[in-house]
């Protein structure tokens, strides 16, 4: 079996500042955005990977998404407890120092982990939790 991982998807709440997050300050390309107002799905990876992506959507879009799951759903990214993302970059220190330049959230500066990664965390403009390790 050949399985790759194609796309991930994470909510936005205000597709420009996701947009804005995604390229300009972790460098991504946009690959696609489709829609409008806060109606749209934007398409953004790495550079050089373009078989890679990640999906900003909006959250409750889907029609059968019940009116209490929206509130629920809303709740939990206010929270920043909806989605998340673990990304990697060989210079942590570097790019830790140019997210928090840019005025990301920050919920962990570097450190060592326990379980042997080194590590940080930021909170993208919708509040999901993004994690990136440093690649050893």
């Amino acid at each position: 079996m050949d399985i790759t991982i194609h796309t991930t998807v994470l909510p936005h709440d205000d597709p420009d500042a996701s947009l804005a997050f995604y390229r300009d300050v972790l460098g991504f390309e946009v690959r696609s955005d489709v829609g409008r107002g806060a109606m749209r799905w934007i398409a953004v990876g790495p550079p050089g990977q373009p078989g890679t992506s990640i999906l900003l959507a909006p959250p409750a879009a889907d029609p059968g998404v019940t009116e209490d799951e929206r509130r629920t759903i809303a709740e939990m990214m206010a929270k920043g407890t909806y989605g998340w993302i673990m990304l990697a970059t060989p210079d942590l220190d570097a790019t830790f120092d140019k997210v928090q330049a840019a005025g990301a959230e920050v919920v962990q500066e570097p450190i060592e982990q326990p379980y042997g990664v080194r590590d940080s965390a930021f909170r993208d403009p919708a509040g999901n939790l993004v994690r990136i390790q440093e690649v050893r």
